[in-house]
């Protein structure tokens, strides 16, 4: 995994927080080396997300810890948190930019039961997305669902991919599929973020990704996984296709429906699905459904993190923004 000491350092930071947490997960270039513009492990902010069964709950007790993580929205009280978490973007509430035990990190909480949804059904694919790629699981407790869910996420994205590769592929071309899956349409990497992020995921980490994979690629009786070479075979016949477009998540069936579906026919998603298993398009058919999960969350979340940004951040259009927002709003 991360660093050996680096599981003590998490730990310790989690300690400043209520201990209530059904997943805490840490992410990102300062766990896992990143190459490109991202390589400065020691000094990168921790990326952390925080599930928790009781939001309202959390939130309070966290504001009595950590009042100054929050932002302007503190003074609204843990309900009203809550209701931003759970009601805008993706389903997270991000504090960034968080001085702890001498680290910058940044900390998202979302509601285990949301969380369990995104996993199963793909709704955003936003946390989903993030635990497609390697994690350090910082803690976690013994909810059965919880951990089904990460498991059935996990087999969700090898399906995904495999729907968009060819009949034989190198493991490399595989995990950059999967580590792409949930920027597919996500406006940041066009607007700013690095275009080559998912090869510089990738690369320095394919080890960490065959551990989260490999048991799945194993065990899947439609792929041969020659593991010497590196190298996979899958099943590209309309039949095999077929099988894997009914094992997707259901809100990518769903869109996968909508876009191959012409106006007034209402057609159901297994009907559309098999058409689509024998369709030469089938990837980009799977591609575009991605985009249309995405593209809508990324830009939702982005936009809420405007408002609950910190006073720690400094973003001067952001703040004039925050400003305008506290001014004009009722008391």
């Amino acid at each position: 995994m991360a660093l050996q000491s680096s599981g003590v350092a998490f730990r310790k930071i989690l300690s400043h927080f209520p201990e209530e947490l059904s997943l805490a997960f840490a992410y990102g270039s300062g766990v896992y080396r990143q190459a490109g513009p991202s390589s400065d492990q020691k000094n990168a902010m921790l990326d952390f997300v925080f599930t928790v069964d009781d939001p309202v709950a959390w939130h309070s007790k966290n504001l009595k810890k950590n009042w100054n993580h929050y932002s302007f929205l503190k003074v609204l009280g843990s309900k009203f948190i809550t209701t931003v978490q759970n009601n805008y973007g993706a389903g997270v509430y991000y504090n960034p930019l968080i001085l702890c035990d001498g680290r910058l990190i940044k900390y998202g909480v979302i509601s285990t039961r949301i969380l369990i949804e995104d996993l199963l059904n793909w709704n955003n694919l936003y946390i989903a997305g993030r635990l497609h790629k390697p994690v350090k699981i910082v803690a976690m407790n013994e909810n059965v669902a919880l951990r089904s869910a990460l498991d059935k996420n996990l087999k969700s994205a090898v399906t995904a991919a495999f729907l968009m590769l060819p009949e034989s592929f190198s493991e490399e071309d595989l995990f950059i599929e999967i580590a792409g899956l949930s920027y597919s349409g996500d406006f940041r990497m066009v607007v700013g973020e690095d275009k080559k992020k998912v090869l510089n995921i990738v690369k320095p980490n394919i080890v960490h990704f065959r551990e989260l994979y490999g048991n799945i690629l194993q065990e899947n009786p439609q792929v041969v996984y020659k593991i010497q070479q590196g190298r996979l075979e899958i099943d590209k016949s309309p039949e095999g296709q077929f099988t894997q477009l009914m094992t997707l998540p259901k809100t990518l069936q769903q869109q996968i429906n909508h876009i191959m579906d012409p106006p007034g026919k209402n057609r159901d998603v297994e009907e559309t699905l098999l058409q689509l298993a024998h369709d030469p398009d089938c990837a980009d058919v799977v591609r575009l459904g991605l985009s249309a999960i995405v593209r809508p969350s990324s830009i939702r979340q982005s936009t809420k993190g405007i408002f609950t940004a910190g006073k720690n951040f400094r973003n001067p259009y952001l703040m004039k923004l925050q400003d305008l927002v506290a001014s004009s709003s009722p008391g």
